[in-house]
């Protein structure tokens, strides 16, 4: 009984032995996952921190993908790594190359690194590769967002083998690069430096590498958008100054004209022109001009235009002759897409005339006494001319004319921009020269001001809620014997 009892003790100590052992194994496992673990936390950690100081440094988006690839061979313990970006065209192409990443195409046969350096010569290949979406390995994942783990990528039909023993891959990780469901490339890393495999371990510290490379990518472009956004608004601004500052302040002082003048930009700066300026103490020379295009390139053309405007109206006494000398310049000085119409008249008070040229801007309108004693009328003043930079030299110069009209006490002149007529209500209708003519017969005992302010009034109440989507400029100019006024306005 003894020994049956002894040796039941010594079983029951062995078991616990046992017992024991496992649970301390148990112990070192969950301990060497614990490590593991922290150890991967600390590498995403690190890794997360050389991105935002990349960010924080306002790298663009080629060198943080070069420290986005440097940092994820460095973490992996990988020889090579590569990212493949998603361009714009939903293809991918390589980004940035860390080591002899292989190229994920077979190479021609009389393809040769021999005269090159063996890495500038792999980049070039992998640089001028382009893949579709669902082409290869690096395809599938963009086109899936999984990631895969080829532990034994030698038994692999799915990667690429090479001839060259340095470009053959032994194991490979791939993973997509992702920022809320949107894929916006390809993470990979190939051959592990120690001659292992990749495990189960390496994907998921990859695949958080690949998650936190996406969360950097989004805020790098949307940092540079903020930035470029900021640049626009600079630029713009300062080019609204600039045109604020080209606009004329005052008008010339002539004790029978009353001129106004209102400017309303489709955008901050916009590629309309008027002026107005002094050729003489009976003579005014008044502009008004329309570029094809709008924002600071047409804002810029126009500050041109006026400044060879002004140049050949002290040349020129004819209308005609300063659009045709202004159309030889401005024809070298814009792109070959772009045109300018532009009217310029002279008015002579001495004389209680009108000579004016058009280059293919709207009709100005004459309002004056014809058939209805005490009512000014509209007339439309024709005349040929198509606008500058169009045509050649030789055929612009031979249509452009000058036309003589007489302007005297209480005549009104108009000039505009499409931007009036063709403002548009909610069915889309346009306001129409004949609304324009109806809406300054309305206010035509009104100074300039006033009757600038009647055709806005009747413009806003025509649009309704329909927002501006061109440049709009007004110049009215009312003849007014002795009592005119000189001051600039400008129509808010």
């Amino acid at each position: 009984m003894v020994s049956y009892f002894l040796a039941g003790v010594a079983l029951g100590a062995l078991f616990m032995g046992f017992l024991f052992l496992s649970a301390r194994r148990e112990i070192v496992i969950i301990d060497e996952e614990k490590q593991h673990l922290q150890q991967e936390k600390q590498i995403v950690v690190e890794f997360m921190h050389t991105l935002v100081e990349g960010i924080g440094e306002s790298m663009d988006r080629n060198e943080l993908f070069d420290r986005i690839v440097h940092a994820a061979a460095l973490s992996t313990g990988a020889l090579s790594a590569c990212i493949f970006e998603r361009t714009e065209d939903s293809k991918l192409r390589s980004a940035a190359i860390e080591g002899l990443f292989p190229p994920q195409r077979s190479l021609p046969e009389d393809q040769d690194a021999s005269t090159r350096t063996r890495s500038k010569f792999i980049e070039d290949v992998l640089r001028s590769q382009v893949f579709e979406m669902s082409e290869g390995l690096i395809g599938s994942v963009a086109k899936s967002g999984k990631a895969v783990l080829i532990e034994d990528a030698r038994e692999d039909p799915r990667v690429v083998q090479h001839k060259d023993v340095s470009l053959q891959v032994r194991s490979l990780i791939a993973v997509p690069i992702s920022f809320r469901d949107e894929v916006l490339g390809v993470l990979a890393v190939a051959n592990p430096s120690d001659g292992t495999s990749f495990n189960e371990s390496d994907l998921s510290l990859v695949q958080s590498l690949g998650e936190q490379a996406g969360m950097a990518i989004h805020s790098s472009d949307l940092l540079a958008f903020q930035i470029e956004k900021s640049k626009i608004e600079i630029d713009l601004t300062l080019a609204s100054n600039i045109q604020g500052m080209l606009l004329p302040k005052t008008f010339p002082e002539n004790p029978s004209l009353d001129i106004d003048a209102c400017y309303h930009p489709a955008q901050k700066v916009g590629g309309d022109l008027y002026d107005a300026f002094a050729l003489g103490p009976n003579k005014v020379g008044i502009a008004i001009a329309d570029v094809s295009g709008k924002g600071i390139a047409a804002s810029l053309v126009m500050a041109i235009c006026q400044a060879n405007l002004r140049h050949f109206a002290r040349q020129y006494d004819s209308p005609a002759e300063v659009l045709r000398a202004l159309n030889r310049a401005m024809s070298e000085q814009i792109n070959r897409d772009m045109f300018i119409t532009i009217a310029y008249a002279i008015v002579d008070t001495a004389k209680n005339q009108i000579t004016i040229a058009r280059a293919g801007h709207e009709l100005p309108l004459l309002f004056r006494y014809q058939n209805t004693p005490g009512k000014l009328e509209a007339e439309r003043i024709g005349s040929e001319g198509m606008a500058l930079g169009m045509v050649p030299g030789d055929i612009f110069d031979s249509i452009i004319i000058d036309r003589v009209i007489d302007f005297g006490p209480n005549d009104i002149m108009v000039l505009y921009t499409d931007g009036v007529t063709e403002t548009v209500d909610h069915s889309g209708e346009e306001f129409s020269e004949e609304r324009l003519a109806t809406a300054v017969e309305d206010f035509t005992e009104r100074p300039s001001a006033g009757i600038n302010q009647g055709i806005l009034a009747g413009l806003e109440a025509f649009a309704g809620s329909e927002q501006l989507n061109d440049d709009l400029t007004l110049i009215t100019v009312k003849h007014v014997g002795m009592s005119g006024s000189s001051e600039a306005s400008h129509c808010a």
